[in-house]
């Protein structure tokens, strides 16, 4: 069976059994034993139950109008350091919802002394709007901040006795389906599998993948010295692997088996190995350190499974789902569902671990599989040792304005 026939195959499975299933679709082995033949669909939608009130959306997003002045430290940010992550954001907007209306902004700042901050907050505040961000059904304004990093690992492009836990590339048997690009009611959905006799079934899990390294039908990258260094890698949908004569591979995310990412750090804190205080990166690399014998079965827990391809080599920061290099300090990760791709968001949060404020103008430059809600960000720390240290310890309380054209369609 060719792969296009397959997603006819599962396209149809889909809606024949699951078309009403509500929220992003993740795979798994198991179904109810009532169930009906569903190959692509993780279980049968249960009957609709009458509600006494209108249930939520899967996600939510109120943007209020507000003044520059209730943005707290607008005016003290150093504007220019954002100028370059704007300019690539230029890139990614104009082709995006509310392109014209960027196309628009982004001549205007052809015009504009980058280096200089006045100029450019001179530059937003005439072009753009500010919009508080806010939850629809609970009209929080708070939410959580998170951080995350371009790592660096040791390995060699050929296994060794040091070198043994691989990097793989996207294996020839995986399907992606976007269910959107065929039937637009189901814009947003996505089915990952692969095709077994006549069947599309979900992906092996990690456990499984592991279990058939060798027969996995997928490119090795490169192999790495730490097997919770290359999960961290996963985590962090980027990096650059050190080979032995001095030289840099960089890899990024290129694709991800289908089944849902389950946290380690919460499975350590509720079998008693972790306090939650303790559950940051480096308090699960800790964990694993003392503990080699338990990692394995640890890891495996977690049924997602990342691939990635070789990018480049290049000083700039990695490639984020808007399809440009991010910025570190003034990219973040959102849920594109609620903040627009590539618009630049001022954060007011504090700095990791403590309650010094860290106000400053970010672009909305990537996206991630933890990142879910309209108050939600994860902040690039930019790549190395440093930044993981920063990366690993933050988990702060955060707010959200996003800035947007004034002709940009809101609805």
């Amino acid at each position: 069976m060719s792969k296009r026939q397959a997603v006819f195959l599962a396209a149809a499975l889909f809606l024949a059994g699951c078309a009403n299933l509500p929220g992003p679709l993740a795979p798994t082995p198991e179904k109810p034993a009532s169930c009906p033949p569903c190959a692509a669909c993780p279980a049968c939608p249960a009957p609709e139950k009458p509600a006494d009130k209108p249930q939520p959306p899967a996600f939510s997003r109120v943007f209020t109008a507000v003044a520059w002045s209730d943005l707290p430290g607008w005016s003290d940010d150093a504007h220019a350091a954002a100028w370059p992550a704007f300019r690539q954001s230029c890139r990614g907007l104009r082709s995006r919802a509310g392109g014209e209306a960027w196309r628009a902004v982004c001549a205007q700042a052809e015009q504009v002394d980058g280096k200089s901050d006045a100029a450019v907050r001179q530059f937003f505040e005439a072009n753009l709007r500010p919009y508080a961000v806010s939850t629809a059904d609970t009209a929080a304004v708070d939410g959580m901040v998170t951080g995350y990093y371009e790592p660096l690992l040791n390995g060699s492009r050929k296994p060794d006795r040091r070198n043994a836990f691989p990097v793989h590339g996207v294996p020839d048997n995986l399907l992606t389906i976007e269910l959107g690009d065929l039937f637009p009611e189901l814009k947003g959905k996505r089915v990952r599998g692969r095709v077994e006799g006549n069947k599309v079934v979900p992906y092996w899990s990690r456990g499984e993948i592991l279990a058939q390294e060798s027969r996995l039908p997928a490119k090795t990258l490169a192999w790495v010295d730490d097997a919770i260094e290359l999960f961290f890698l996963q985590i962090q949908g980027s990096g650059r692997i050190r080979l032995p004569d001095g030289s840099m591979l960089r890899v990024n995310y290129a694709d991800q088996n289908g089944h849902p990412y389950r946290s380690i750090g919460r499975i350590l804190v509720d079998r008693g190995d972790l306090k939650l205080e303790e559950a940051s990166m480096q308090g699960i690399q800790a964990w694993a350190r003392a503990n080699p014998a338990r990692l394995n079965e640890l890891l495996d827990s977690n049924p997602s499974y990342v691939f990635f391809r070789e990018m480049p080599a290049s000083d700039d920061g990695p490639i984020g789902a808007l399809g440009v290099p991010l910025t570190a300090e003034r990219s973040i990760a959102i849920d594109p569902r609620s903040i627009p791709l590539g618009a630049p968001v001022f954060l007011a949060t504090t700095r990791p671990n403590s309650a010094q404020p860290m106000n400053r103008l970010v672009l909305a430059q990537d996206t991630g599989g933890a990142i879910r809600g309209a108050v939600r960000a994860d902040f690039f720390w930019g790549f190395g040792r440093e930044a993981g240290a920063q990366a690993g310890r933050m988990k702060q309380n955060g707010r959200m304005w996003v800035l947007l054209p004034p002709a940009y369609p809101l609805d």
